[in-house]
């Protein structure tokens, strides 16, 4: 094994320790947490998921990832199917894909109305307010790809027999529409980053250190104190605090 993978199993088993601490102090202080991975097709999120969930209790942590909605979901509230999914006391929910779809592979594809995003776009800081008036805290993590390596995972998953479940009929459309992508993913961000429920940005052309820095920033995120290891602090060169200024200044994939 090369310096350079034994450097990263040696941060990763770091850092899913002290995850794994700070979540048992998360459910002795029945506390509630919510987890958002976005991004666009192959960003990274299942690999991300897979090792931030990997050694955590399995009966306080679930991992939502919703199908299109049925013919009766689709005259709900459009939060009301999210909701039945949040966290209790002591829980941990990863979204993998959220109510953000409606943001982003909605306006891309048309999959609702004009009026529904701009409802949409309208009502999710307040809806995200009320979450964090219910104590519940919501991690909002955007995985930033290029259009280059998106387009060499996309071509690896059609290759490799394995990741026949990662595709989809959408998958051809990521790189036709990635201007229109771009374009809902600024809106999204601009719109929907507060105080309450800001958003981290994390590149992921390198996988490895996008899932470390996901990792970092959780541990940081959570605040548990007096972890039987210390952790890296998150490297702004690959996550960062969304601001409007790293659309435009080479921070964010174009």
């Amino acid at each position: 094994m090369g310096k350079k993978k034994q450097a990263y199993k040696a941060e990763l088993r770091t850092l899913q320790i002290a995850l794994v601490e700070s979540q048992a102090r998360l459910i002795a202080e029945g506390r509630k947490v919510l987890i958002l991975f976005e991004g666009r097709d192959t960003a990274g999120k299942d690999g991300a998921i897979k090792r931030v969930t990997e050694h955590m209790a399995p009966r306080q942590t679930r991992v939502v990832s919703l199908p299109k909605p049925s013919d009766r979901e689709q005259t709900q509230w459009y939060f009301q199917r999210y909701v039945a999914h949040l966290p209790a006391a002591g829980e941990i929910v990863v979204f993998n894909r959220s109510w953000y779809n409606r943001a982003g592979v909605e306006v891309v594809m048309g999959f609702s109305t004009a009026e529904e995003q701009s409802d949409f776009i309208r009502d999710v800081p307040a809806f995200e307010a009320m979450l964090t008036e219910a104590n519940i805290v919501p991690i909002k993590i955007w995985l930033d790809i290029t259009k280059d390596e998106q387009a060499r995972r996309l071509e690896a998953r059609v290759e490799d027999p394995l990741k026949h479940f990662k595709t989809s009929p959408l998958d051809a459309e990521a790189q036709k529409r990635w201007h229109a992508y771009s374009e809902a993913r600024d809106t999204m961000l601009l719109r929907s980053h507060t105080p309450l429920a800001p958003w981290l940005i994390v590149a992921t052309d390198d996988k490895k250190q996008a899932r470390l820095n996901v990792m970092r920033h959780l541990v940081e995120r959570l605040g548990v104190h007096g972890l039987s290891v210390t952790t890296r602090p998150v490297d702004p060169a690959i996550a960062f605090p969304f601001e409007p200024e790293a659309l435009n200044d080479g921070r964010m994939a174009r």
